[in-house]
């Protein structure tokens, strides 16, 4: 074989089921999905008119260094243009940071459970990979994490809140990390739910980067902004972090729709918070449901709630998508007897809330749970 030996026999990623396939193969007319941790609201309405009046531009190539967004984006962090990584959502950002940094001699320390694209991306690179695994309420055991690192260790991830579980770390928790780790060691810090947080003391991390030179935050819109179709992501570092990444990232990895309809979502601050309180009253409509039936549910600072029902997370899975609801099994994400749940609107959460009694009875008499 050609190919490097890292990436021999790594499973490509897998989507899950279009809508349209799951209506067809069980004969459904309707199809609720909740297992992408899309904002259910879609984006802002000035999204659309901002697509629709650049649409004639797309014989164009994009501005390369993204000069409009990087503005907007310096002047709503307070921070220097130079210091943004823009990227094809912020899996591109990730995957920037390993092609940059992580080398076969070299290794990384993440926790684990957690999002799989460091660790995917940085076997990529061949890099050592040390994976600590989550304390039993989800959080990160950022001690142990720390007792990891050595003269050879580049980049610590810290996904906060954490996915799969939602659960989040506070300011003085992570501000002690920083504190401890070597400047030598980028410490990444992964935000993607950062617009739905609603914990007291989580940490303003943009706030913290003059602090801590080997800090590097990651955003997205794809999440609260509602533009997971179109692709965009950013990182916020040192000016020098962000200058030693740039020459790895493509010159029009941003479309030019992809750029217009971020200015347009960033400037409608008052969606973002609309989509929050409601996302915040549906995700407590939600989990008191779960607890009712004796479930635990992760504290989840984020859009979609991490259950523990006691039964395998791929038979709940199918079961579910046999009844019009696409989830998320707990199995592939390192929780086997969980299922992930995206809050979605309130005539989506009803609809659940009505049908899943019966699902998980007939589950639980057919197990004999």
């Amino acid at each position: 074989m050609l190919a490097k030996k890292q990436i021999q026999g790594l499973p490509p990623y897998a989507p899950g089921k279009p809508i349209e396939d799951v209506k067809r193969e069980y004969g459904l007319e309707t199809v609720i999905k909740m297992a992408s941790n899309e904002n259910p609201y879609g984006a802002s309405p000035a999204v659309a008119k901002a697509i629709a009046d650049g649409a004639s531009k797309t014989f164009l190539y994009p501005d390369g260094y993204g000069t409009a967004l990087r503005k907007a984006l310096a002047a709503k962090h307070k921070v220097d243009e130079g210091q943004l990584i823009l990227g094809n959502g912020t899996d591109e950002v990730i995957q920037l940071l390993c092609r940059s940094f992580l080398t076969p001699e070299t290794n990384t320390v993440m926790a684990t459970p957690s999002f799989s694209q460091y660790k995917l991306n940085a076997t990529i690179e061949g890099a050592t990979i040390k994976e600590i695994t989550v304390k039993e309420d989800g959080s990160h055991d950022l001690d142990a994490m720390l007792a990891a690192i050595d003269d050879q260790t580049r980049i610590v991830w810290v996904c906060n809140p954490n996915n799969p579980n939602g659960v989040a770390l506070g300011e003085a928790e992570l501000k002690t990390f920083l504190d401890a780790v070597p400047t030598t060691c980028l410490v990444v810090v992964d935000e993607a739910y950062y617009e739905y947080v609603e914990l007291d003391d989580f940490p303003n991390s943009v706030a913290l980067l003059n602090a801590y030179p080997q800090l590097v935050v990651l955003r997205t819109f794809s999440k609260a902004y509602g533009l997971a179709g179109l692709r965009v992501g950013y990182g916020i570092s040192q000016r020098e972090i962000a200058r030693q990444i740039e020459p790895v990232r493509l010159p029009f990895n941003n479309n030019i729709l992809a750029h217009t309809a971020a200015l347009a979502a960033l400037e409608d601050e008052a969606f973002i918070a609309a989509c929050k309180q409601k996302n915040s009253v549906e995700k407590a409509k939600l989990r008191a449901f779960f607890e009712a039936r004796g479930m635990f549910v992760f504290p989840s600072e984020t859009n979609f709630l991490l259950v523990e029902t006691g039964i395998p997370g791929d038979v709940v899975f199918q079961a579910f998508l046999e009844n019009g609801f696409i989830l998320r099994s707990g199995e592939a994400l390192g929780y086997p007897t969980a299922i992930r749940i995206s809050i979605g609107n309130e005539a989506e959460n009803d609809a659940f809330i009505e049908k899943a009694p019966e699902i998980l009875d007939q589950l639980r008499a057919s197990l004999g749970a």
